[in-house]
């Protein structure tokens, strides 16, 4: 028998007080909604959060409890969630216990959802081997404990049913979206700069826009808005001298939400060239907005973009600005295309999609401790 109602779920939220990125969006837009679709059929939510508290608002209706969990380095998170959790438990019950970051905390009894947005740790190109076996040793463990599993993305769930040998086991898909905006009056000038949105790390693979500048002298310049991590802004600063396109890169750093709506209106083109994704925001940002986009073969990509949308192999800086060209050349009437196409994706259904692999979770816990 199923709980006959919304669960009472708890959600591990250590990593909520971290910089904006396309976990703290997939939070910020679902969280409220799915809060709002429990309350309203019996069921609550409650986030634990760590020593940094929530970045974004929460409904009243959503109890938040700080606990002194760092958020980094990974294991030294999960060994303090982990405590905070158990003594939790003690005092309260919970139908479920939901996360998506790993390690997954151990020694609880609480059926566990598992939400996994990418798989960027089980790359070898852009993990160390070690941390490779020691992040598929921990995901397998965590996908093994879990009552229900879900992922942002078709092309995440392949990946994870090929590398962790699930078969047909039930993997939910809750997507992100991009209907948290109303899109500006584009403004694109005839001297436009194509577009390149995301933090600047080898995965987002942003040197592949360079080449292509240096192959197509034609080709509007390239500004990346996103956060530098590491030394890589300074790598691709190099690059860019050596090929002699210096004075057609810019980089703009972090940008507000607002600044990133001007910065699509005004776009040239968006060309998003990530070896890596487990699902792909910008692309739908981009389409909604009415910019032209250009986008890396990979599958999370293909998964969210228009039919036909201009696309590139992650190592073709030639095709990398065959695919420029003819986002550049995209009518009026395949722009409005593909911004309808993109309104497939909405976060009130994909809220509802969280909390039916939620009510899943919790069933299926409840199935286990009767029987």
């Amino acid at each position: 028998m199923g709980l006959g109602r919304a669960p009472h779920v708890l959600l591990l939220g250590s990593v909520l007080g971290q910089p904006v990125g396309g976990v703290w969006r997939h939070n910020r837009e679902l969280l409220p909604r799915a809060a709002r679709l429990l309350a309203a059929d019996g069921g609550s939510l409650t986030v634990l959060e760590g020593r940094e508290p929530c970045a974004f608002e929460l409904p009243e209706a959503v109890r938040r409890i700080q606990a002194h969990v760092p958020a980094r380095p990974p294991l030294r998170r999960a060994l303090a969630e982990g405590h905070a959790l158990r003594r939790l438990l003690a005092e309260r019950s919970f139908d479920l216990v939901h996360t998506a970051h790993q390690p997954v905390p151990r020694g609880f009894d609480a059926p566990l959802s598992l939400l996994v947005h990418d798989l960027r740790h089980l790359d070898l190109e852009h993990s160390p081997f070690s941390r490779r076996l020691v992040t598929r040793e921990l995901l397998g463990r965590a996908v093994r404990r879990a009552a229900v599993l879900s992922t942002v993305s078709q092309a995440t769930a392949a990946v994870l049913r090929e590398v962790l040998g699930l078969g047909e086991a039930p993997i939910h898909v809750v997507p992100n979206a991009a209907d948290h905006f109303e899109p500006l009056p584009r403004t694109a000038a005839a001297d436009a700069p194509l577009l390149c949105v995301g933090h600047l790390e080898p995965r987002k693979n942003a040197a592949l826009p360079i080449e292509a500048l240096a192959l197509d002298a034609g080709l509007p310049p390239v500004h990346f808005a996103g956060a530098a991590k590491g030394s890589e802004q300074e790598r691709l600063e190099a690059r860019a001298a050596q090929l002699g396109v210096g004075g057609r890169v810019r980089f703009l750093g972090s940008v507000s939400d607002e600044e990133l709506l001007g910065l699509y209106a005004a776009a040239a083109a968006v060309v998003l060239p990530s070896r890596l994704e487990g699902f792909g925001i910008p692309v739908l940002e981009a389409q909604r907005c009415g910019a032209p986009v250009a986008v890396s073969a990979v599958p999370a990509h293909l998964e969210v973009a228009a039919p036909d949308t201009p696309s590139f192999a992650p190592d073709d800086a030639a095709g990398c600005a065959r695919a420029i060209r003819a986002a550049l050349a995209r009518t009026e009437s395949e722009l409005r295309a593909a911004r309808a196409d993109g309104e497939r994706y909405r976060w009130e259904r994909s809220a509802e999609l969280l909390v039916r692999a939620w009510r899943a979770g919790a069933d299926a816990g409840a199935q286990s401790s009767s029987s």
